[in-house]
């Protein structure tokens, strides 16, 4: 059975390698079964087809994702201080993914749903049910910060959507431009994005120039007076 078991892992995490690495179109059974150390006839021992192995990664990868989520998204830790704390854990994550692969990799299931939603209906199904689940860490997470004051949303619903779509956006810049410095960016951006005002700590504002000082002007005729001497009596 340990055998069995550790071949099926071996096969999801070269699966979820290669697609890090290329593409779930420029992946294939070979290279799979090459980087994984399995053999073709164990393979199909374990999946009927490359689509119900990727589906397998999917779920695989969520699991293993799923334990910090919850923790940073915990009904313990304030509303905001839990958008924030993802956003930056977001980072750290892409950073140490960059190291090991070699360039910023974005989003799992985004890259995958992106590419299979039209051509393998499974497989965006998949994405499409894993992504539902994710974006409730931020419907949760808005709506206890509407309870609290600390933000006003009138539709949980669609500023969750609104959220995910930026923070995903922002993971494919950062994908195209291989740049992760991007993503430091997304907790500002985010909050601004929900009607928060920015923190202070910047700089402040220049000075604005200072008035000139009015002059008394002194009536024409008295000042010609003066001038030559004269004075009222």
């Amino acid at each position: 059975m340990g055998r069995t078991s550790d071949a099926r892992g071996k096969l999801i995490q070269a699966t979820i390698d290669l697609i890090w690495l290329h593409s779930y179109g420029a992946v294939s059974v070979d290279a799979i079964c090459e980087r994984s150390g399995v053999k073709k006839g164990s393979f199909y021992h374990f999946f009927r087809s490359k689509d119900e192995l990727v589906i397998a990664a999917l779920d695989a990868h969520w699991e293993a994702r799923r334990p910090t989520l919850d923790r940073l998204f915990s009904p313990t830790v304030p509303p905001i201080e839990r958008l924030t704390g993802y956003f930056e854990n977001l980072r750290l994550r892409q950073e140490e993914m960059r190291r090991r692969y070699g360039s910023v990799v974005g989003c799992f299931y985004g890259n995958v749903g992106t590419e299979c939603a039209e051509d393998n209906p499974e497989i965006g199904a998949k994405v499409k049910g894993i992504l539902e689940r994710y974006e409730r860490y931020y419907e949760t997470t808005l709506r206890d910060a509407d309870a609290r004051g600390d933000l006003a949303v009138r539709d949980v619903g669609a500023k969750s959507k609104m959220l995910f779509a930026y923070m995903e956006g922002l993971l494919g810049q950062a994908r195209i431009r291989d740049d992760v410095d991007i993503l430091r960016s997304l907790p500002a951006g985010a909050l601004q994005l929900l009607g928060r005002p920015a923190a202070r700590g910047g700089p402040d504002p220049a000075p604005s120039p200072p008035r000139a000082r009015r002059r008394a002007v002194t009536p024409a005729p008295r000042r010609a007076r003066l001038l030559t001497g004269q004075s009222r009596r």
